[in-house]
């Protein structure tokens, strides 16, 4: 039985999201709430880039010389790969973020238990 890549790519993408979405839910670490976020970021870029996959397709590169009627039917689709791209660098910045707050809320109250936060 062989599982198509984009059908396991998608599979791939779900359980990312589903895990992360646990781990920000459930976990009362703030650290894995942090890394639970950034699974589901990762999830929702494998999907965005898993859409813009085609079989057999080449990257879509305008060269000097080439016809631009090789790109209608083997080029792979390039707008998820540039929201990707850009959802990269956001979810760095973001990541880090959260981590600073992380400190502060730390060195404030001396854990990183959310519910020893709240009940504070």
């Amino acid at each position: 039985m062989v599982i198509d890549v984009q059908v396991a790519s998608f599979f791939t993408a779900a359980a990312l999201i589903v895990l992360g979405l646990f781990a920000a839910l459930f976990i009362d670490n703030l650290i894995k709430k942090v890394i639970g976020l950034a699974f589901i970021a990762d999830g929702v870029n494998l999907f965005l880039v898993t859409l813009g996959y085609r079989p057999g397709g080449m990257v879509y590169i305008f060269l000097p010389g080439m016809s631009a009627d090789i790109f209608t039917q083997t080029a792979s689709y390039p707008l998820p790969f540039a929201m990707v791209l850009t959802s990269i660098v956001i979810g760095a910045s973001t990541l880090a973020v959260m981590l600073g707050i992380i400190i502060i809320l730390y060195k404030k109250h001396g854990t990183i238990s959310a519910s020893k936060i709240l009940n504070e």
